[in-house]
Parts: structure tokens; sequence; C-alpha cells
């Protein structure tokens, strides 16, 4: 029998951040168990979205995107992680997009307008940190307790040469 090596791991949840759909599960009992998140459902919209008071993220963000086609919201933004604000891609997709891309320092941003048209910049990992965020929550929150251990899958077309 191989010695264990390094620490001992807890609970592992595994986490598959989405242009469109996110996902989040737990292997358990030898299998994986897909978690529902608050409304019952199995894959969460990977949009995030901003009010004068708040910041929703999934279903809300979807709903309140619906309600109020001003409201400025977030999708697919993984879409631009480890791109140049320059590059062709950027350029192309974000003539299709809802919502602002600004060039900071070289890579896109998102730009939105928050509390009493207040404009702030997000880079695009942030906006997708946000919704790891939620979906590690909802697995908390299935699961009773904390995690600390992640592993995230990405979309393959992201650009990390």
């Amino acid at each position: 029998m191989a010695a264990e090596h390094g620490p001992k791991l807890g609970t592992v949840i595994g986490i598959d951040l989405g242009t469109s759909y996110s996902s989040v599960g737990v292997y358990r009992n030898g299998c994986v168990e897909i978690i529902a998140n608050e409304q019952g459902n199995r894959i969460t919209t990977s949009m995030v979205a901003f009010t004068d008071t708040e910041r929703l993220i999934e279903e809300a963000a979807k709903n309140q995107a619906a309600l109020n086609p001003d409201f400025f919201f977030f999708f697919s933004s993984d879409l631009f992680l480890c791109f140049r604000f320059d590059d062709e891609e950027v350029q192309r997709d974000m003539k299709f997009l809802p919502y602002k891309i600004v060039n900071k320092d070289g890579k896109p941003y998102t730009e939105v307008k928050i509390r009493d048209g207040e404009v702030e910049v997000f880079g695009l990992e942030e906006i997708s940190a946000m919704i790891l965020g939620k979906m590690k929550e909802t697995a908390e929150s299935y699961l009773g307790k904390q995690i600390k251990d992640v592993v995230i899958t990405v979309p393959g077309k992201l650009n990390i040469s």
C-alpha cells in the first residue's frame, strides 16, 4: 500500500463554470451528486446583475434582466478571460453584448452603473468569481458545512497562451 503524501483533504466539491450555465457537484458514496440551487435547478444561470442596492446572481439576475431591459447585467463574461482588449475575438464579440466592455490596462473590463448612476468597472475575473462564490455557497448550504477544497473547470474557449 502506497503512503499518502500531502495534507488530507476535507469534502471536495467540483464547480463547472460555464459561459451560460454553471453547476456544482460533490463526490459521495461512490458517485457524483449534482447539487440543486435555491430554485431546485441542477444548473445555474451564469449571470450577475447590479441594482442601486444589491448584487444579484443566477436566477435573480436573469429575472431582473427580463423585467428591466435597461438594467445592467452580465452573462458569458468568462469568454473574455485571458484575452487582451484589442484581440480580434473581444472586438468582434463585444458588439453583441448588452453591457459595455471597456479597456483598462489593455484588458477587457465590464462597465456597470450602480448606486445613483455611479459607474464601476469589474475585471471579468471578478464577475466569474462572484458566480463561483455563489456556487460554493450553494454547496455549503446543501452539505451543511464549510468547503475549503474545490476543483473548477472552465470553458474550453479560454486562451491561456
